[in-house]
């Protein structure tokens, strides 16, 4: 009897069970109307990848708030009335054989801009923008808001947000939550000392730099579900002088697997215009294996990963307990289940297409 592919065997989390290793990364699709909700693309964009077999799809990252969003395309999570258009969209992934996930963000200073086939510029409030805020004064490269500085209500009012936000994640049928802490929007923006230059309780050293990230996930766990599963999106390396380091962030992920984290995915820069790996993409895929080793949480990888065999091995040799696709997904919504034709694995396509292989 031959031996399943590591790659599709299941993985259990909490209340979970991926029947395979594949993730479908969160990536922006700018696909709403200025009020957040869902629409049909998003039924069709994720609903394709759970057909096409992959163990786990996350919903793009979803604004907790109106001032949270990047753009006035972005997705939202911000009232019964967001989970409600989300409902039909979390029910097929999971009638797919999928897990239906989401990632919970709030952009900071690089909110209020453009979607970006139209550009990068900064839309100001006269044009349906609004007052970005963000740990301190800085704006996001030449093109950014000057951002306020967030005051002490202003914290509380975001970790209360994100915890609401996965109320109605929760309500609207999505049983893995990932937070999005990483690629330079608000919580990274806290944690990087290039971001955060406050000298009160959430500045300065390292355990206030990231007491906004570990109150947001302690919050989040209290309002989920014993069963429900919470994971967090880290930038493991700003790839700057000065910056957030690998060290930290395996620091990092110690003390959110204390905080209820269950999986840590590992991705890295965008604290800033440049601020990306020297060799590319594929040079942040060793990150996973490190924090799986040094914190004993489970790690996620991500990044330039397109290839069966390439996947299989980092779920082989303990490189990951998850990989997760974006572009590859893109391109190919099937992508899992020729995988698994490649590594001679069992995933049966969905019937209706049933006709198509091997045709």
């Amino acid at each position: 009897m031959l031996k399943t592919p590591s790659l599709f065997t299941p993985l259990e989390m909490r209340g979970l069970r991926l029947r395979n290793r594949i993730g479908v990364s969160p990536m922006c699709m700018y696909a709403c109307a200025p009020d957040g909700l869902a629409t049909p693309w998003h039924l069709v964009h994720l609903g394709a990848r759970a057909a096409g077999g992959a163990g786990l799809v996350v919903a793009e990252a979803t604004s907790v708030a109106p001032e949270a969003r990047i753009s006035l395309a972005d997705l939202g999570l911000w009232s019964p009335a967001h989970a409600q258009a989300l409902k039909p969209v979390a029910a097929f992934i999971e009638a797919q054989g999928a897990v239906a996930g989401v990632q919970l963000a709030h952009a900071g200073r690089k909110g209020s801009t453009q979607v970006p086939w139209v550009g990068r510029r900064s839309v100001p409030p006269s044009e349906g923008g609004w007052s970005v805020r963000a740990p301190s004064a800085l704006p996001f490269g030449p093109h950014g808001a000057p951002p306020q500085t967030m005051t002490a209500e202003d914290i509380a009012r975001a970790i209360f947000q994100f915890a609401q936000a996965a109320r109605h994640a929760v309500a609207a049928g999505f049983r893995y939550i990932e937070l999005h802490l990483a690629h330079g929007y608000l919580a990274h923006q806290f944690m990087s000392p290039l971001t955060n230059q406050r000298v009160d309780d959430w500045g300065g050293g390292f355990d206030n730099r990231v007491r906004f990230s570990r109150e947001v996930a302690r919050a989040v766990r209290a309002a989920l579900p014993d069963e429900v599963a919470l994971a967090a999106r880290l930038s493991v390396s700003d790839w700057l002088d000065g910056g957030w380091e690998p060290g930290d962030a395996f620091r990092l992920g110690r003390l959110l697997r204390e905080d209820g984290v269950d999986l840590v995915v590992c991705s890295s820069g965008a604290i800033a215009p440049g601020s990306a790996p020297p060799g590319g993409p594929g040079a942040q895929l060793p990150y996973a294996a490190r924090m799986r080793s040094e914190t004993g949480v489970r790690a996620g990888a991500v990044g330039a990963i397109t290839e069966p065999a390439q996947a299989e091995a980092l779920i082989a040799d303990g490189g990951a307990d998850v990989v997760f696709l974006a572009r590859a997904m893109l391109r190919n919504p099937n992508w899992s289940l020729h995988a698994a034709q490649a590594l001679g694995a069992q995933a049966p396509w969905p019937l209706p297409y049933a006709r198509a292989v091997g045709g």
